[in-house]
């Protein structure tokens, strides 16, 4: 009789451990996706931007067929953009840049 209970009790606890592994599971990526969520909200909040300089009126260059670009346009690292000057000193100056490289012109 003993025997039987056990055998019973057995095949009870090995019929429930695939739905106990499949609910630790979501509730695994559930907290996963809420640390997520948290994180990311933490990221986008709103903050004080720093000030970013405007380009004046010397910064400021007119390319036929382009438009206006802002930065000193013989520079390598220049982004040809009317609203970033490059990649490594986008809020300027670029008159005492250390990363100035000038352009390379390729003869054709």
């Amino acid at each position: 009789m003993l025997k039987t209970l056990l055998v019973i009790l057995l095949v009870i606890i090995v019929g429930l451990l695939p739905s106990l592994f499949s609910l630790w599971v979501i509730r695994k990526s559930r907290w996963r996706t809420h640390l997520r969520i948290r994180q990311a909200s933490r990221n986008f909040s709103p903050r004080p931007m720093r000030e970013i300089s405007r380009p004046t009126e010397g910064d400021r260059y007119y390319l036929e067929g382009v438009g206006y670009l802002i930065g000193d346009i013989s520079c390598k690292f220049n982004a040809r953009s009317g609203y970033m000057r490059c990649a490594v000193n986008p809020s300027g100056p670029c008159g005492d840049c250390h990363h100035y490289q000038p352009t390379e012109l390729s003869e054709a």
